[in-house]
């Protein structure tokens, strides 16, 4: 299986193993179940007598058997009213991959492989190309980017809208034996739909109309060095597949071409989005979630590591061309308090606002700092000065903080009670706290 390694030690109670992961016709994704599988494997039904039972009128009494295996997962259909479903495809026998979630009536049940989680000492460096912090997050991050670069193996990048997920594709792209090859940017996200294959894969001449001649795409752009697939969550459903075959092959068939063509290209993606909740609601293959997350790095909110704020306002000072001395005093502490919904993207945007507003020659105290919850009374609760994706995510990324913050409040810092009030298992409330930048020691001493 492949072992994912992650910046932070994600404990979960119970036995380690192959597991699967149920998402019941009716549930909501935040009450999916994960039941770990025994080496016999178990048995999925309605009945009351299965291993796995499924409250789902659309599911048989005695409808399938999963079982691990070394290549994956055995799945068999007992012959089911409505079938067992593997990627749109009916399946009676089949050996599945980690990570591949089955349609089984109207539930959803997603194989996952057993995980390890490596903890890695926080490296001593500041800074990983134009990624700068002595925070220990930080240092976690680039513990892991410095080790990763030096090898081919694909790396998923997460976290929320400008915690400079480009920047650290680009410093792994220098740092690595490939740093003398192309790196190409392709941003999944702002693609158009009806071109998006033609622009990844390649095309030749007369593919469709308006094909007037050949056309290489970003992974031939790509060959030598490394493609950077940005919100990879974005991509349409019916191009993972095709995604999935060269990352396994490293080749791919041109839209028009009769052969398929092979390319040597790292793979670094990266995403705002939750990709876990998004595989087990069937918009994202499970197969190619662990086929990108081979490392996989969480870069932080700046909430998270505010003790990188003065570095950081030192830093984009100079490179505004002001001078980054003395900037101790309100203003400082005003940044320290805010809570920085666009993280660092939004710091930086902050920074060279106050320097072109500035009057010459103006020290940091005296430069003129606008914060958006410091604005008047009457502006809107969410403003258009950014991005609409970008915006919404500021907003729930708010409202997991405001929310959480009352939860361990009224749960007296108990995680299991926290997880039972809110009726969301424990493992999700892990994430959520650490999405929230709330993650902590709980009263229990579980972490």
């Amino acid at each position: 299986m492949i072992q994912r390694i992650t910046n932070f030690i994600e404990r979960v109670s119970g036995q380690r193993g192959n597991r699967v992961r149920i998402v019941g016709a009716s549930e909501p994704l935040v009450r999916a179940r994960l039941v770990t599988l025994p080496a016999a494997g178990v048995l999925v039904g309605a009945d009351s007598s299965c291993d796995v039972r499924l409250e789902d009128p659309a599911v048989s009494r005695k409808h399938a058997t999963i079982v691990p295996v070394d290549q994956g997962f055995e799945v068999c259909d007992l012959g089911s009213r409505n079938g067992t479903w593997l990627d749109g495809t009916r399946i009676t026998r089949v050996i599945a991959p980690a990570g591949a979630t089955l349609g089984i009536g109207n539930s959803l049940v997603q194989l996952l492989p057993e995980e390890d989680s490596l903890d890695i000492t926080p490296s001593n460096a500041t800074s990983f190309g134009d990624l700068s912090g002595s925070s220990e997050p930080m240092r976690r991050v680039f513990a892991i980017l410095e080790r990763a670069s030096q090898s081919s193996a694909p790396i998923l990048l997460l976290g929320e809208s400008g915690t400079g997920k480009e920047l650290a594709a680009r410093a792994l792209h220098e740092s690595s034996p490939r740093r003398g090859g192309p790196f190409v940017v392709f941003d999944c996200g702002a693609a158009s739909t009806t071109l998006i294959e033609s622009e990844l894969f390649g095309h030749k001449k007369g593919a469709f109309t308006g094909a007037h001649r050949d056309h290489a795409g970003a992974f031939a752009a790509a060959h030598g060095g490394t493609l950077f697939l940005d919100e990879i969550g974005d991509l349409p459903l019916a191009l993972q597949p095709k995604l999935l075959r060269l990352l396994e092959r490293s080749e791919v068939t041109p839209l028009g071409a009769r052969a398929a063509e092979r390319y040597d290209v790292r793979f670094v993606a990266a995403t705002h989005r939750d990709l876990w909740s998004d595989v087990g609601a069937g918009n994202f293959r499970g197969d190619l979630y662990y086929r990108l997350a081979v490392v996989e790095v969480h870069l932080p909110a700046l909430r998270q590591r505010k003790d990188d704020i003065p570095v950081l306002v030192r830093a984009l000072l100079r490179a505004n061309g002001s001078s980054d001395a003395d900037i101790e005093g309100p203003q400082l502490e005003r940044l320290l308090r805010y809570a920085w919904p666009g993280n660092v993207r939004e710091l930086r945007n902050v920074v060279a606002r106050a320097v072109a507003l500035a009057v010459p020659g103006a020290k940091f105290r005296d430069m003129p700092i606008l914060l958006r919850s410091e604005g008047s009374p009457r502006e809107p609760a969410v403003l258009a000065d950014v991005p609409y994706l970008e915006a919404k995510e500021a907003l729930l990324t708010r409202f997991d903080r405001d929310y959480c913050t009352d939860l361990l409040h009224r749960s007296g810092s108990n995680l299991s009670e926290a997880a039972r009030m809110a009726k969301i298992e424990r493992k999700y409330l892990y994430r959520v706290l650490e999405r929230a930048g709330l993650r902590h020691r709980d009263s229990q001493g579980d972490e």
